[in-house]
């Protein structure tokens, strides 16, 4: 069997485009109605129940990313690929209590940069802003890359098209009303993700042979099922930490702590991973056995599309597009909004204009959103390498920042000096080992390194930090 050729005639493509992105918008514009202040736009009104909480997390988590890399992890590393990549899930649990303090601590915060620069000094938070933007930055290009890719894969829509097309609809949407635009349109992208991805799960697992084709795998290709692969083993924690990572630092997850209910909000994130942790499994299993049914796969990215065409013929090719559209619109408008808060409220009035109103405030964060959603569209006009090497450089960074966060959520004696290094080596030394290594060693190298420094400096400390200084009002200029 061969899949070179798309499954969907490229005007189907197109009707499932503009029918999802019109969708998308109007739900933008109906949940949008309720963002009157900068208080509902950047963080919906703080009263975000378990529902919408959950599934906003859930949403935004099941990234392009997910349903386009996990099939390249089983492809490449078998069971223990696609086991490594559930264990982002673990992000999610172990934020859980994170949130619940959080919301204890920072009861007036808006960002993750307003914990950091109260909790470690301007230094550490200008170093915190430059690690979050770009990791920002890399999973919005790696997101819309994704899309304009699978896109075109599917239905032949040209790959600039496509991107381009996925960016305007979510800049729209989270243009027109923040947050609650974005966790309202999420609960919907929720639905239909677990519902498409059931049906994916279950279609492939129907159309595959399993004993036969296990035979054939296990034979020509055992080390897809050997449980000491060093280089699987390695990605299982690589992926781990990343995914911590990425939770625990980015202002993706902060905005929903501050937004979701105090009362339910660990709640939230706990169902959420476990809505989250199967996925995984059910969208890359068939990848495993790729080789042995014969499917040719030049192309890594191409991975999940290719099989997805040749197990499940059209009809499984409209559920991927629509679940790949859903899990784009679902990230995309979460990292649009969140950065936008980042860089509107931690850089442009608290490093600029503290005294600026909050009117036009939401002004200003609606020119950033547009001014993000621009230049990831640039640098994502010329494809840019694959999917993995695009996401995972960022390993180091984010992976450089979780005992920072951890510490100094926790610990008394953690302090600045400790967190800058902390970040600084972690990064450094995460960046040579990806070079040096593999992207499969970056994440776990950086938080390696990252432990221990915070660990050491957080020993020999004389300081005793005072919780009360992080319940700053929004009001309150910066000193």
């Amino acid at each position: 069997m061969h899949q070179q050729s798309t499954v969907l005639d490229p005007n189907i493509g197109w009707i499932l485009l503009a029918i999802f992105g019109l969708l998308w918008v109007a739900l933008g514009l109906y949940w949008g109605r309720k963002a009157t202040s900068l208080e509902g736009f950047m963080l919906a009104g703080r009263n975000v129940g378990i529902a919408l909480g959950s599934a906003t997390a859930m949403a935004t988590w099941v990234t392009s990313n997910t349903i386009m890399l996990v099939p390249q992890f089983g492809l490449k590393m078998g069971i223990w690929g696609l086991l490594a990549y559930s264990t982002a899930s673990f992000g999610l649990f172990l934020f859980a209590p994170m949130a619940l303090r959080i919301r204890s601590l920072i009861p007036n915060g808006y960002t993750s940069g307003d914990f950091i620069r109260l909790r470690y000094g301007r230094t550490a938070w200008a170093l915190f802003l430059l690690i979050s933007f770009f990791y920002s930055m890399a999973w919005l290009v790696s997101m819309a890359m994704a899309g304009g890719i699978v896109l075109e894969a599917l239905s032949g829509i040209p790959y600039q098209y496509g991107m381009s097309v996925i960016l305007l609809v979510c800049v729209i949407y989270t243009l027109v009303g923040g947050l609650y635009a974005v966790i309202g349109t999420d609960f919907i992208q929720s639905m239909i993700i677990l519902l498409g991805v059931v049906i994916v799960g279950t279609t492939a697992l129907m159309n595959i042979d399993i004993g036969p084709a296990y035979e054939r795998t296990a034979e020509t290709q055992p080390a897809l099922f050997n449980a000491l692969l060093p280089v699987a083993l390695l990605s299982l924690f690589n992926n781990m930490f990343f995914g911590f990572g990425e939770v625990f630092h980015n202002n993706v997850w902060w905005s929903r702590a501050f937004a979701i209910r105090k009362q339910v909000v660990g709640k939230a994130f706990t169902l959420a991973g476990f809505l989250w942790l199967p996925i995984p499994v059910a969208v890359g299993f068939s990848a495993i056995f790729a080789t042995s049914l014969g499917i040719n796969i030049t192309d890594p990215d191409m991975t999940g599309p290719l099989i997805a065409g040749e197990l499940l013929g059209s009809t499984g090719a409209v559920i991927l597009f629509v679940v790949i559209f859903c899990s784009l619109g679902s990230s995309i408008d979460s990292l649009l909004a969140a950065t936008a808060d980042l860089l509107t409220e931690d850089v442009f009035k608290k490093m600029f204009n503290p005294d600026i109103g909050d009117n036009r405030l939401r002004w200003y964060s609606k020119l950033i959103i547009i001014g993000l959603g621009l230049a990831t569209w640039l640098i994502c006009l010329p494809r840019l390498g694959n999917l993995m090497t695009v996401l995972f450089y960022a390993g180091p960074f984010v992976g450089s920042a979780i005992w920072p966060i951890i510490s100094g959520l926790y610990w008394r004696r953690a302090n600045k000096y400790g967190a800058i290094t902390a970040m600084v080596s972690g990064s450094a030394i995460g960046l040579y080992a990806y070079t040096a290594f593999g992207w499969y060693t970056a994440s776990l190298v950086a938080t390696i390194v990252s432990m221990l420094v915070t660990i050491a400096f957080t020993i020999f400390s004389s300081t005793r930090f005072d919780w009360s200084l992080l319940n700053e009002s929004h009001s309150e200029e910066v000193s």
